[in-house]
């Protein structure tokens, strides 16, 4: 236990957790769990990373409200951390994201302004940039800015290291969002885990880096269109209508041995399935990406250490269609037990 002189101290040193029940025999499966960070995603290291690199480089002013493009744990990010350091944020977020995560951000102080669903992020971004020229406001740029990738340079691929010293991690399952968490870890298992072999995963509906069709984009590298690829697909924040640049680095920077596209059905019962028979709760996201771990094992050596990232919790999807079959009433089965004893009965 220790003493934190604010949460932002709390970011970070995620748990490793073997899979005991879903695993194929023979065959070592870890996730990282990132639901631990303080508000429940990978995205709260992106959050801090960008805000104390623009500090440092004298970019945010006292004061100054900060402004992003986000379609939810990116902004409940920056929602904690500029609390606790003091800053306003409006966030732009597409209509179609889970209710849930407009409601923590302004419950966090955050101001949410929507945009239309059929603009997608593509839109959204459009927006953040105008308010942020219109209004003089800070604009962290998630998907540009280079700060995003080195936070999990030094935090994110650290523990990773630390975690299989005097191991071999064999495979490292990722989906990409923002490509953060990708570019970052990367480049560090390449130059100190070089035999670790990189797996991204995607969605089928959306195979933007599968189908091999480049992103355009303006100079300052945001979209300037929706990938042509692009379709709608259930895993709220893994997958733009974009390709981000600092994705698109990654790519070309030849560390990744494969890409992976997963169903959205598939995502879901994996989601489900870590809850059920792992006691895990997390996203649509960590299912997609657990299912590719899942195909990964399949193939892998006898033996083999497979590490899957898990980016967020479950919370964030309660309005979704992951928990569409979930009831608030009490079920068949459930009455049954209720009816089995006389006390605590409901009228007919």
């Amino acid at each position: 236990m220790a003493r934190f002189a604010n949460i932002l101290e709390t970011v970070g040193n995620t748990p490793v957790v073997k899979i005991n029940r879903l695993a194929p025999a023979g065959v070592n499966l870890y996730v990282k769990v990132e639901a631990f960070n303080p508000l429940g995603s990978v995205k709260d290291r992106l959050a801090l990373g960008v805000i104390e690199a623009a500090e440092r480089a004298g970019e945010l002013k006292p004061g100054q409200t900060v402004i992003e493009a986000t379609s939810g744990n990116t902004g409940i990010g920056l929602a904690m951390v500029c609390a606790a350091k003091g800053y306003p944020l409006v966030v732009t977020m597409a209509e179609q994201f889970s209710v849930e995560r407009r409601k923590l951000m302004r419950f966090l102080g955050a101001q949410v302004v929507l945009t239309p669903a059929a603009g997608r992020a593509v839109g959204m971004v459009v927006k953040a940039v105008e308010l942020a020229k219109a209004h003089g406001w800070f604009l962290t740029r998630q998907f540009e800015n280079e700060a995003n990738p080195d936070i999990h340079s030094r935090t994110t691929a650290r523990e990773i290291v630390v975690d299989f010293k005097g191991e071999r991690l064999d495979y490292w399952v990722t989906g990409y969002g923002t490509g953060g968490t990708l570019r970052g870890v990367a480049r560090v298992l390449a130059q100190e885990m070089p035999d670790t072999r990189i797996v991204v995963c995607e969605p089928q509906d959306a195979p933007l880096l599968g189908s091999g069709l480049a992103q355009a984009r303006h100079a300052d590298g945001t979209p300037a269109a929706p990938h042509p690829a692009f379709k709608p697909h259930p895993m709220q924040g893994w997958t733009p209508d974009f390709i981000p640049k600092i994705t698109a680095d990654a790519v070309a920077s030849g560390v990744i041995e494969r890409v992976l596209s997963i169903p959205g059905a598939e995502a879901m019962h994996y989601s489900q399935e870590l809850a059920r028979k792992e006691g895990i709760f997390v996203g649509i996201t960590a299912g997609a990406t657990f299912a590719g771990a899942l195909r990964v094992c399949a193939g892998a050596a006898k033996g083999a250490n497979v590490l899957c990232m898990l980016p967020d919790t479950g919370e964030r999807y309660l309005s979704t269609p992951l928990f569409a079959d979930v009831p608030a009433d009490m079920t068949e089965a459930e009455l049954a037990i209720s009816r089995s004893t006389p006390s605590g009965q409901f009228p007919a």
